[in-house]
């Protein structure tokens, strides 16, 4: 069949998984048998086994992914979240394929590949938008640096040895300050994330708020804070404790001196999500986490 230059899909993969290197191959097969064409980097192109008809670019910024209707991801978490950074910057949506352990941004899992395939071929997908949170850093009156983030961007100590010392304030007004591993700043799409793992709740996707988790903090009252998608949190830094670390999505990193501010709030710029289920969130969260729901019997009829 002859590639059809006007469908163009983008594929990233883990390359440094065997796993995900066959599964790139499956996808790229089937893409080409059924006349899509497709782009991937360069630098991946070189640890795949692929055709001389897919396209490769060097350019390594979100430009790579211009003229492309959807971009498919092969790989863990760390990989759907560098997706996220050439969807959220390209606008194109991104249609994850989990090979790793959770992964609850993707879509599919790898023996779902033919059906991956057949769904972006026609088209059968829909897409939804994510929050993601634009962060400031603040330090002597100046912003010294600007960020985002899809899952959370999180204030951390560095000193083993040593508790970061922190004020938190919500929409200009303080709320509390102690000692602390760190602070989670997430979106809905997050709480399942990081901060899950600090103590945080779980949160529905649709549901529009910011949350706000205190990892290991020494003080009476340090609970998780659900805010409104208006709000603009704070974590300020005090000047006599050692400097911190700002993670954003575990990816993106820049040092916190002493007295640093920190401001998150919703983003300007959401992130597209390919979706291939209709499924529910409770039934996702239900199968990632194998939770225990035998002798349910449901409403009755």
């Amino acid at each position: 069949m002859t590639t059809n230059a006007a469908r163009t899909v983008f594929l990233l993969a883990h390359t440094g998984r065997p796993a995900a290197i066959r599964s790139a191959e499956l996808v790229v097969q089937g893409l080409l048998r059924s006349g899509l064409g497709v782009r991937v980097l360069a630098t991946e192109a070189a640890d795949l086994p692929l055709p001389p008809s897919v396209e490769t670019v060097t350019d390594t910024t979100p430009k790579a992914v211009d003229g492309c209707e959807l971009l498919i991801v092969l790989g863990g978490d760390g990989t759907l979240l560098r997706g996220a950074e050439f969807s959220r910057a390209s606008g194109v949506p991104m249609l994850g394929v989990n090979l790793g352990r959770v992964g609850f941004l993707a879509e599919a899992e790898r023996d779902d590949l033919d059906k991956v395939v057949d769904r972006v071929v026609t088209r059968a997908y829909q897409v939804e938008e994510r929050m993601t949170l634009d962060v400031l850093v603040h330090s002597n009156g100046d912003i010294v640096h600007t960020d985002w983030a899809l899952n959370e961007a999180a204030v951390q100590k560095v000193s083993p040895e040593r508790m970061l010392e922190v004020v938190l304030e919500i929409d200009g007004r303080p709320v509390t300050g102690f000692g602390c591993d760190g602070i989670v700043c997430a979106t809905p799409t997050g709480s399942t994330a990081y901060a899950f793992s600090a103590g945080g709740p779980v949160v529905w996707p649709e549901v529009e708020a910011l949350l706000m988790v205190p990892i290991s903090a020494h003080a009476l009252f340090a609970k998780p804070l659900v805010t409104s998608p208006t709000s603009v949190l704070a974590v300020e830094v005090q000047q006599h404790t050692p400097h911190g670390v700002l993670w954003c999505d575990g990816r993106r990193t820049v040092e916190l001196p002493a007295g640093a501010r920190v401001e998150v709030r919703r983003g300007a710029v959401p992130v597209r999500l390919a979706r291939l289920h209709h499924a529910s969130f409770t039934d996702r969260l239900v199968a990632k986490f194998a939770l225990p729901v035998s002798g349910w019997r449901g409403a009755p009829h």
